[in-house]
């Protein structure tokens, strides 16, 4: 054998979730590696991509935590976001080149008024320069050939939209919405309105009813021991918290482990219906999975393998 062949490090079983603020011009898959390094973790995943360009909140989860991170893409976002007016660009963001250069004559008054026409349900049409793909190929693809293809308005829906700082020709604004929001799409929209626009900064603050509170680097987490890096793991439940809680007698938590459906009446908490519950032994600490409650049934979808 080479003498040089360094022995291979063992990985880590680790279940939990990891709140990670992620540093500007960093993939969200880069950094997932990264952070799956420090921790030496054997399974990881994301919860959704961040843009390069876009930092903040980037929930990561380990071993079990992974079957349950569809449920964060569905989850509401919260960002702060910085537009330029004055200027379109290309991109829509400060990385393309200027298409229009605008005289700057809006004031604070003006922004108010034409932020107030996105609140609620809207209309967005998809940028050409994102993943979404037609006939197989991502349309930045598309993009960078020079070429732009037809896309259909998608309705999403912003619950909150307020600005927070206008320093022209720069304002920042703070918005809540659903998934499938283009933030970069948002805020050209609103320029438009105005003198046009371009989005500068963007950092995402909250996932469903995450935030950057307990959010870490990923040079805090280098530096850290391993047990502190260990104490920052949110439990795999975090990702579910929005969802009702049922708790389970031995019997039905045995049973509901086995993958059986169990009858809501047989249930003492039982939810009347719900699109998805997190389900718990008696006790109220251990997760069992996550399961659908409607036509009187509780009818497991993802199982949490210890509970078995």
């Amino acid at each position: 054998m080479n003498g040089s062949t360094r022995p291979k490090i063992p990985r880590r079983v680790l279940d939990g979730v990891l709140l990670l603020d992620k540093p500007l011009g960093l993939s969200s898959n880069d950094a997932l590696i990264r952070a799956k390094k420090i921790y030496l973790a054997k399974k990881a995943g994301h919860t959704g991509t961040l843009d390069p360009l876009a930092t903040g909140l980037l929930p990561l989860c380990f071993g079990e935590a992974t079957k349950f991170s569809q449920d964060l893409l569905e989850a509401d976002k919260t960002y702060e976001a910085t537009m330029r007016l004055g200027v379109r660009t290309t991109t829509g963001d400060a990385e393309g080149e200027a298409l229009q250069t605008r005289c700057v004559s809006c004031d604070e008054a003006a922004i108010r008024d034409a932020i107030a026409h996105f609140r609620g349900e809207i209309a967005q049409v998809p940028p050409m320069y994102s993943a979404l793909k037609r006939d197989g190929k991502p349309l930045y693809e598309y993009a960078r050939a020079g070429q732009t293809v037809e896309r259909e308005a998608r309705n999403v829906t912003i619950h909150a939209l307020d600005l927070i700082a206008c320093a022209l020709p720069d304002m920042t604004f703070r918005v809540t919405c659903s998934k499938g929001t283009y933030v970069r799409t948002l805020a050209e929209d609103i320029g438009e309105k105005l003198c046009g626009a371009h989005l500068v900064a963007l950092r995402r603050t909250g996932v469903g009813a995450l935030t950057l509170e307990h959010a870490v680097t990923l040079g805090t987490l280098a530096e850290a021991t391993q047990d502190t890096r260990d104490s920052w793991l949110q439990p795999v439940d975090a990702l579910l918290s929005t969802f009702p809680a049922v708790h389970l007698d031995a019997d039905a938590t045995r049973r509901f482990a086995q993958g059986e459906r169990l009858k809501l009446s047989e249930i003492a908490n039982a939810p009347a219906e719900a699109d998805r519950v997190r389900v718990y032994a008696l006790d109220g600490e251990r997760l069992l999975g996550v399961a659908r409650a409607g036509e009187g049934v509780l009818a497991p979808e993802r199982l949490v393998v210890s509970a078995a």
